[in-house]
């Protein structure tokens, strides 16, 4: 089993907030034209996946000698992204995190969308960083508790089928058995109320898209020092 997987994709150059999350020994795989961006950003990815329309010359070149190359064809019904997401699947990871960006906006949604994927139901820490923003995805029956900026934003989307019996405590406005028909507002802008960022959802099926600002600074003890 490999412990963090993280697959680079899109068209628009990697913010520093993000590249630092990515720790170093993560596996990281370039989706196309993402493998320039993995290289533009010092990150060395270990795979070259889809159908090499957008990747540079000089990136097909690098991915020869350092990564292993999967070229699909052109004319096919996924995506590269979702063609790179089921192969890092395969590999059982532990933590999977899908970095990408751009302007086209039927790109942007069908590559967040692509993380409700069926495929990927039994990976424990599913997340993504598209433009500089965080999100973390929950294939339901799930719970978990996410530690996040006290007083920043979320909003809670469900981006492929309905989202059943959601659930969300620590926050300005909770939920209580829900459920979120796809694309509606009713999970939009709230906003962290737990003074120590602690965030806790649930869902019974699904998959449930949080967009969220994940806590970089230690929660403080409740015990003195001695």
């Amino acid at each position: 089993m490999n412990d963090h997987i993280v697959i680079v994709t899109g068209a628009s150059p990697l913010p520093d907030h993000v590249v630092a999350a990515i720790p170093p020994s993560a596996i990281v795989l370039g989706v196309d034209g993402g493998l320039d961006l993995a290289l533009a950003a010092d990150l060395r990815p270990s795979g070259l996946i889809g159908d090499l329309d957008s990747v540079s010359a000089e990136g097909i070149e690098w991915a020869r000698a350092h990564a292993t190359i999967a070229k699909h064809p052109t004319d096919k019904n996924q995506t590269d992204t979702e063609l790179a997401l089921a192969f890092a699947a395969d590999m059982n990871p532990e933590r999977l995190t899908l970095v990408g960006g751009g302007n086209r906006l039927d790109h942007t949604i069908a590559a967040i969308g692509s993380l409700a994927a069926r495929t990927l139901t039994g990976i424990p820490v599913l997340e993504g960083w598209w433009d500089g923003q965080h999100l973390d995805v929950l294939h339901g029956p799930a719970r978990r508790t996410l530690e996040l900026e006290p007083a920043s934003r979320l909003s809670l989307l469900a981006i492929g089928p309905a989202c059943k019996v959601v659930t969300i405590d620590g926050v300005l406005w909770p939920l209580t058995e829900h459920r979120l028909e796809p694309v509606i507002g009713l999970g939009v802008s709230n906003e962290v109320a737990d003074p120590d960022g602690r965030v806790s959802v649930s869902l019974s099926a699904g998959a449930l898209t949080i967009f969220d600002q994940p806590r970089t600074s230690p929660i403080p003890s409740n015990g003195t020092d001695s």
